[in-house]
């Protein structure tokens, strides 16, 4: 056990490459107002999704530790790409010489939890990084629960870019937004349901519902991600117990802090105070 980390109760961690965090952090703020949160974006090294599993999982584990330092002794992760590539690893190899009593959560096994109950046909499409497509975690976790249905998947190189840099509502974005679509209802038709498995996506999904059919369901995971969040907090009540409820966030960057503030506040629609932090 490490003898620098805090044994007091401390806030839950939230991390993510850059921005897409966000649109979980604020569903799970909408479900557990009370709790205290420290948001952690990695901005200066964003996108995960095209790095390699070593280099996406050393980031992860820099960016985890550090939270853990810093109080937190439950961390999520909420970031796709660092779910599938860093996770099981952290889960396995580095929590029980960092802390076994310590937990790091991602957001891929809730989202595939809730997939039953809205695909119809049993006909999935995954929307997500390139790490996270090539990962294959999707359908993996998919088929442990639904063998059934069927999973097509295709990477979206652009997305993350076009968030990262407030590209996301411009008339440039179009292009990119209907070309990655048109090519997963391409590989298969039929598809009635949309994972969007990127965390950032949400934050387009005003232009990518101009281009997918209104009877086709679009998965943000921002939500289920709560709910399970929650649900996970109830059965586990000696971790409920170390997260301190004071109904306060805390926001930390990678990059220039002025930049994350304006583009942070422009999604949450209010205005936030960040501070900048180095991870290493």
């Amino acid at each position: 056990m490490n003898q620098h980390l805090s044994h007091a109760p401390g806030p839950i961690g939230v991390f993510d490459s850059g921005y897409g965090g966000l649109t979980i952090l604020d569903k799970i703020r909408e479900t557990l107002p009370e709790y205290d949160y420290m948001y952690l974006g990695d901005n200066a090294r964003a996108p995960y999704g095209t790095r390699s599993f070593e280099v996406v999982y050393e980031f992860t584990r820099q960016a985890v530790n550090k939270l853990f330092e810093m109080g937190c002794h439950l961390v999520i992760l909420a970031c796709n790409t660092a779910s599938a590539k860093a996770l099981r690893s952290i889960q396995m190899n580095d929590l029980p010489n960092i802390d076994p009593t310590r937990r790091v959560l991602g957001v891929i096994r809730p989202t595939v939890e809730c997939i039953g109950d809205i695909s119809k046909n049993r006909h999935i499409g995954v929307l997500a990084t390139a790490g996270t497509i090539k990962s294959e975690s999707y359908p993996l976790e998919i088929h442990k629960l639904f063998p059934n249905i069927q999973v097509s998947g295709v990477a979206c190189p652009m997305w993350v870019p076009l968030v990262e840099n407030n590209e996301s509502q411009n008339d440039g974005a179009d292009y990119f937004i209907r070309k990655y679509i048109d090519q997963l209802l391409s590989k298969d038709p039929q598809i009635d349901t949309v994972i969007l498995g990127c965390t950032h996506f949400p934050l387009l999904l005003p232009k990518i519902r101009q281009y997918i059919a209104n009877d086709i369901s679009v998965v943000s995971q921002g939500e289920y991600v709560a709910e399970s969040l929650k649900d996970y907090l109830r059965r586990h009540p000696e971790m409920d117990a170390k997260c301190t409820k004071n109904g306060n966030c805390q926001f930390y960057t990678t990059e220039a802090e002025e930049k994350f503030s304006e583009s942070a506040s422009t999604f949450l629609n209010r205005q936030i105070s960040v501070k900048h932090i180095t991870l290493e």
